[in-house]
């Protein structure tokens, strides 16, 4: 008898609790594929799933990055491992053995760079050492960016030999695969890979426009940029989203415009730049041009979110999007915080880091005057020899690529950690290269809860018993904490963490309208039209401190609704009082308005579960 059918196993919660918001979701695929019939009826309960968003039928394998879930699952199946290893076990010792192969690309990078493995043993000892800021596998095992950056870590290790001067054909065509395998894997794995490839291939793009690389190697890596990218949209059932990505776009606009302006590296000075500047603006209008049309011609609403978070975010006009303002607010996708420096200089890595980056950044500057000049190449060698042997194409590469990832990193916190851990291959190249020593010499520098846990898990116990809630029930409440309902209960959802589809952002806002100040009418109403049988409310979020004043959920869902916020503080002029008290504190008194169509069926300290009637 399945679990979900028989309740569940108290230790099983335990092992499963951890994995919690999306990580959660992620991992309930896995398991749900593990307990399936057959490999058979595991992908078509996938491709036709109408448990994780209730009266929906939605294809996961399309919305979702899950192909690792279905794969790990379809392996754990066939493997004669059953009987010795239980499948969350198995599933995290690959994740686990995945970060190996991860410390292993970091160790072969700083190696290739410097030419000494004394600079790669160096890397990984950093990158260990500094596990608080360079990974968040110890603490969220299932989340995408886990799976996904070992094999950004190899791309970039490939990247960087295939930059290596007088490689064979034979060398150089390996390579060429190696960075398409690891490209597509990457790409696979996470739904953010279209952004960070993007920031990939305008490194790219700068040091092809000053000449610091191969342009034929160059335009190779666009290729593979753009073919795993569509590989992956074929296995997603053609995901909309992915055709849209503003990667394929500018890929394609730099190779059309690279073909238009054949002679852009002729020239002196003012004629180079002027050229340069033309190709910056074909490229962005040609860019603007082309995702604007497939966008037009393939409807495509899915990351308008995004866009918004981003314009906000970067000071172009404030915004009262819902879901803008719930990036916003969010810590991770706040501002570096100060003390992570602080951290990564208690092993001097930070220290060594900017002293390698001061002096290779002047390199770069003083290699992108003189070739825009124009000047021998010879007699430049002959003057400028450490800067010219130091600034290889593959160390330009990783110059310019730790410039970017660290600006994405100071900007967005959750993207830290594609910034910290090629960090440590930078500092531990610069530290270890003799050719870093002659420019310098020539130029003489968790949060966790117990008793959170306890509650939870004493909320998805009561859940999963079939004589609480029937295996067909519906739950709404926080994208959060469906996840983990999902994940130990097996119950049917109506919204949850995985956040790149239009409708699924209309219905999360919607269904949120229980942390509003709403009617008990309107709450109901919209919480049926999704097929509610139970709502979750959790006191943590109807009361939250955690964010100040303007960023809390209450506050974002009030702005929304034109409705003047609770507490001390302005409000914009339009914003007027609500006719109805806040609905998550009001339930709570038990009024008739709320009774009749409310019952109360299970509390403790933080989280209250009501069973919605079902009026004729």
């Amino acid at each position: 008898v399945s679990p979900l059918h028989r309740g569940i196993d108290t230790s099983e919660v335990e092992r499963e609790i951890s994995f919690r918001t999306e990580c959660g979701l992620y991992y309930s695929y896995y398991k749900q594929m593990i307990q399936a019939a057959s490999i058979q009826q595991g992908l078509h309960g996938l491709v036709y799933d109408n448990k994780t968003e209730s009266v929906r039928t939605i294809n996961i394998l399309e919305r979702m990055n899950v192909y690792q879930e279905v794969f790990l699952s379809i392996l754990y199946r066939i493997l004669p491992i059953q009987q010795y290893l239980e499948p969350v076990y198995f599933y995290i010792y690959t994740l686990f053995g995945l970060q190996a192969v991860y410390v292993i690309a970091l160790y072969v990078t700083s190696w290739l760079l410097s030419g000494t493995w004394l600079s790669g043993l160096l890397a990984a000892c950093w990158y260990i050492t500094n596990r608080i800021d360079t990974t968040r596998v110890e603490f969220t095992i299932p989340l995408r960016e886990n799976w996904a950056l070992p094999f950004f870590a190899v791309q970039i290790a490939a990247i960087t030999y295939l930059l290596r001067t007088h490689l064979q054909p034979v060398q150089e065509r390996l390579t060429l695969m190696a960075v398409f395998i690891a490209t597509f894997l990457f790409s696979l794995t996470w739904q953010f890979n279209q952004f960070m490839m993007l920031i990939q291939a305008l490194a790219l793009f700068i040091l092809d426009c000053f000449d610091m690389l191969p342009t034929a190697k160059v335009m190779w890596l666009y290729i593979i940029q753009i073919s795993g990218l569509l590989l992956v949209c074929v296995l997603q059932f053609f995901n909309s989203m992915i055709l849209g990505s503003l990667l394929i776009s500018f890929n394609a606009s730099v190779l059309v415009a690279r073909t238009i302006q054949k002679n852009l590296k002729k020239g002196g000075l003012l004629n180079r730049l002027g050229k340069l500047i033309l190709h910056v603006l074909l490229v962005l209008c040609l860019t603007l041009l082309i995702n604007k049309l497939i966008k037009k011609i393939l409807n495509l609403e899915s990351d308008e979110h995004i866009f918004k978070f981003l314009k906000a975010k970067f000071g172009f006009g404030a915004t009262r999007d819902f879901d803008a303002n719930l990036y916003l607010c969010e810590e991770a996708f706040g501002l570096l915080p100060l003390n992570t420096f602080s951290r990564l200089s208690d092993t001097l890595l930070f220290y060594v880091y900017i002293f390698v980056l001061f002096f290779m950044t002047v390199a770069a500057v003083i290699i992108a005057f003189w070739n825009l000049s124009g000047s021998n190449q010879v007699q430049f060698m002959e003057k400028m020899e450490e800067c010219t042997v130091t600034l290889k194409p593959d160390a330009a590469y990783n110059l310019i690529h730790t410039i970017l990832f660290g600006c994405l990193a100071l900007s967005t916190m959750r993207m830290k950690y594609l910034w910290t851990s090629h960090m440590c291959v930078f500092a531990s190249f610069g530290l270890c290269s003799t050719e870093v020593w002659k420019l310098t010499l020539k130029c003489i520098h968790l949060y966790t809860s117990q008793r959170v846990s306890t509650l939870l898990n004493t909320l998805l116990n009561w859940i999963s018993l079939k004589s609480n809630t029937p295996n067909t029930a519906v739950f709404a409440g926080s994208m959060q904490l469906l996840a983990g309902v999902k994940l130990c209960t097996g119950r049917t959802l109506t919204n949850h963490p995985h956040y790149e589809d239009k409708h699924l952002r209309e219905r999360t806002k919607q269904i949120y309208q229980i942390y509003a100040k709403r009617s008990p009418e309107d709450v109901y109403r919209i919480l049926r039209s999704f097929g509610t049988d139970y709502v979750i409310l959790e006191d943590s979020i109807c009361y939250e401190r955690r964010h100040s004043r303007g960023c809390r959920l209450r506050d974002l869902l009030d702005i929304a609704n034109g409705h003047i916020m609770d507490g001390l503080g302005e409000n914009e002029p339009d914003l007027k009082p609500s006719l109805y008290p806040r609905f998550c504190e009001e339930i709570k008194k038990n009024l008739p308005p709320y009774t009749i169509h409310f019952t109360r069926v299970f509390q403790n300290k933080t989280f209250h579960v009501y069973k919605l009637a079902k009026h004729k």
